[in-house]
């Protein structure tokens, strides 16, 4: 699996925007430089899993939207993904899913 990290710069970029936080607040409160910062969000540098963690928490955001831009939080979290799968499906292996999902449903 590659990481992209240019792509999960953009993201941190736009959660950091839609939040109204500089640049120069979000390198503060992790203590490091404006320019790493700029640096990460332009995918320019690789940032550790522990400092993603730590700007997912001051973004207010789960880090796998950071990764890779859905949340396990959200309500569609893989809806795309499952779909994919079921249209894949015979009718018969489709509706064992369906049965198999109500099941889940009533735990």
């Amino acid at each position: 699996m590659n990481i992209d990290y240019k792509l999960i710069g953009s993201r941190i970029k736009l959660q950091r925007n839609s939040l109204g936080i500089t640049q120069e607040k979000l390198a503060e409160k992790l203590d490091v430089s404006i320019g790493y910062v700029s640096q990460v969000e332009r995918g320019i540098t690789k940032i550790s899993l522990d400092l993603l963690g730590k700007i997912a928490g001051i973004l207010h955001c789960d880090i796998a939207l950071l990764i890779t831009g859905a949340s396990v939080l959200g309500e569609n979290y893989l809806l795309d993904e499952t779909t994919a799968e079921i249209v894949k499906l015979d009718n018969k292996k489709r509706k064992l899913v369906l049965e198999f999902i109500k099941l889940i449903s009533e735990i």
